[in-house]
C-alpha cells in the first residue's frame, strides 16, 4: 500500500512539474515605432496652437497588446527620458505658467498584436509656448512595458 501511494506521489509531482510548461511565458516587451510614413510627432516638428494633429505609433507585441498612453508634458526645465532619439534646439530654461499637460490611457481590445495608435490632439490656444515632450507607452497583456519620448515645440 505504502508503495502504491509512494507512486502516486510521485506521478502527481511529475505532472504537476510537465504542465508548467515555459512554452507559455511571454519575455518579450512590445514595440513602439514613429519611425514610418505617417508616425507622428517626429524629432523636433513644430506645433502651432489652436491646431489639431494626429499622433500616430505603430505597437507591437508577440502575444497580445492591452492598453497604451500618450503624455505631453512641458520641458522647460531641460529634463531628458533615457529612450529619446533626437535631440532638439532648447529655448532658455524657463518657469512654465500655464504648459499643456496631456495624459489619456486607452485600452487595445481583441488580442491584437499589433495596433496603430491614431487620436487626434488640438493643441489649446492658451497654453505656453515652448519645449515639449511627446510620449507614448504600451502595455502587453502580461504586464511588459515600452516607452518612447519625443522633443517637440509648440509655436504660437
Amino acid at each position: 500500500m505504502k508503495l502504491l501511494l509512494n507512486f502516486f506521489y510521485f506521478l502527481f509531482i511529475g505532472l504537476l512539474i510537465s504542465s508548467c510548461s515555459s512554452d507559455d511565458k511571454d519575455e518579450e516587451k512590445p514595440t513602439i515605432s514613429v519611425n514610418y510614413n505617417g508616425g507622428f510627432p517626429q524629432g523636433c516638428v513644430l506645433l502651432a496652437k489652436g491646431e489639431t494633429y494626429n499622433f500616430r505609433a505603430k505597437v507591437t507585441d508577440n502575444m497580445a497588446l492591452a492598453s497604451y498612453s500618450i503624455d505631453i508634458h512641458n520641458n522647460f526645465d531641460h529634463h531628458t527620458h533615457d529612450d529619446q532619439v533626437t535631440e532638439c534646439d532648447l529655448e532658455d530654461i524657463k518657469q512654465a505658467i500655464n504648459p499643456l499637460i496631456f495624459i489619456e490611457n486607452y485600452s487595445i481590445e481583441d488580442n491584437l498584436t499589433s495596433y496603430e495608435i491614431n487620436i487626434p490632439i488640438t493643441i489649446p490656444r492658451d497654453i505656453d509656448a515652448g519645449d515639449y515632450h511627446s510620449a507614448y507607452s504600451v502595455t502587453d497583456q502580461t504586464g511588459w512595458q515600452a516607452r518612447t519620448s519625443i522633443d517637440i515645440k509648440i509655436i504660437e
